[in-house]
This record gives structure tokens, sequence and C-alpha cells, in this order.
């Protein structure tokens, strides 16, 4: 824990994820049984996207701008019929996805699952072990009701903000955002979830780039949605069956 808690605040995406889930083999997902997304480009992929306020697109312009319409139009691009249905709400809690959008998700039966969650509940002031429990719930259930690919982000470092950079709670703030990023990174090696690094991302390019900031001072605009995009969707192509000819 202590090593991958180095890594999160000094590394790169790549080394914090190639780090940290290389660090242990995972105890109940067999690596030889990882999940990937259909080979056929025929397959009706559903996409659902669990989350809060970043996957219901707070900040962004128009609902096709934020990350997860971006990501839907690239899934559609390698599957013409693939579909979404986002059921992330502005204010969820990892509790709050557990009790309200998990049961829809099992409904729905999807090939890929992204989860964002857990800003609020550092804001919120959520101990550690509950964050821990909701979220081992969550992609267990995944991973034993469905046959989904999922895939996780990691809480950008929330200080580089507006809304908290240079507060006097700062420092306690960038510390809960590691420590929960460490229970994400955790659960994902133990039930085979892809990670994508938005806090290695955010430290090294928000500083520099207000414009990713959108005007409320703390949600991403469309520029730092399609950032997210982007940084979401290699997680997403390391789970396709064949490489992309694009």
């Amino acid at each position: 824990m202590k090593r991958c808690r180095r890594r999160l605040t000094a590394l790169t995406a790549a080394a914090v994820v190639g780090g940290c889930l290389a660090s242990a083999p995972p105890r109940e997902f067999s690596p030889g049984a990882l999940r990937l997304l259909p080979s056929e480009p025929a397959a009706a992929v559903l996409y659902l996207a669990l989350g809060d306020s970043t996957v219901e697109g707070v900040g962004a312009s128009a609902p096709p701008r934020h990350y997860v319409g971006r990501l839907h139009e690239r899934l559609r691009a390698v599957y013409p019929h693939a579909r979404l249905i986002n059921l992330g709400v502005g204010g969820a809690t990892a509790a709050g996805v557990l009790r309200r959008q998990l049961p829809r998700a099992l409904e729905l039966r999807p090939d890929l699952v992204t989860l964002s969650v857990g800003p609020n509940d550092i804001t919120q002031g959520r101990d550690l072990e509950s964050y821990a429990r909701d979220i081992e719930a969550i992609l267990r259930t995944l991973t034993h009701r469905t046959t989904a690919v999922v895939v996780v982000n990691l809480i950008p470092d929330l200080t580089v903000t507006p809304r908290f950079r240079g507060k006097e709670t700062e420092p306690r703030l960038r510390e809960r955002v590691v420590t929960f990023n460490e229970i994400l990174i955790r659960q994902a090696r133990v039930y085979g979830a892809e990670v994508v690094d938005l806090y290695a991302a955010s430290q090294r390019e928000v500083p520099g780039r207000p414009e990713l900031i959108g005007a409320d001072r703390y949600h991403p605009s469309d520029e730092g949605y399609a950032r997210w995009a982007e940084l979401m969707w290699a997680g997403i192509e390391a789970r396709i069956t064949r490489p992309l000819n694009r």
C-alpha cells in the first residue's frame, strides 16, 4: 500500500496502473479469464455508465460532449450497433451507486460498464471502510452477475481545481484522494477491472491547461471531458479482442 501511494502521487498513468496492479496477483479473478469485448463488429454492445455528476455530464455544454457520450461515439465507430444507457446522477456516492444504479445495471445485462465514483464520498466525509465495502460490493456483483467488461477510473486530484486549490483543506483533501484511489486499485485488481488513471493526468495537465475545468471551477469543461474520453478509451480499447485499424 505504501509503495502504491508513493507511485500514485509521483508517477505517470502507465507507471501507476502498471506498477500497482502488477504488484500482487489477483486473489479472486484469474488473469486467464480476462474479459474482452466481442470481436464481431456487428455485435450489439450495450455500454452502461455508472457514477456521479461527471457521468451525468455536469459542466458539458451538451450530452454528446461529456466523456460518456464521446465514448459511445467511439464505440459506434467499432460496433455500429452499440447502445448507451447512462445511469449517472449528480451527487452520487459509492453507496448510491450500489443501492440505486447497480440493480438497474443487472437488469440491463451490459457488455461494458464504466464506473466513476468517489469525489462525493471524499467531500462528504465518508469513511474509508464504508467506501471500500461499497466499491467491493459493486465490483463483486458486476463480476459474478454480469459478463461485462468493467472499466474504473481513478479519482482526479481535486486539489488542482480552482474550487480547492490553495485552500486550508488542500493537503488533507489530496491525502484522501490518494487513499480512496488505493481502494479502487486494490479492488480492481481483485475483480479484473481495467483501471484508467485520471489522477496522474489531472496533476500533470490541469495546472497548465485551465480550460480543462468548467465554469463552476470544479467539473470538467467540454475540453476536459474530451481529454477524459481519450484516457478512458485507452482502457476500453485494451479490452477489444482485435486491434483497431484506425
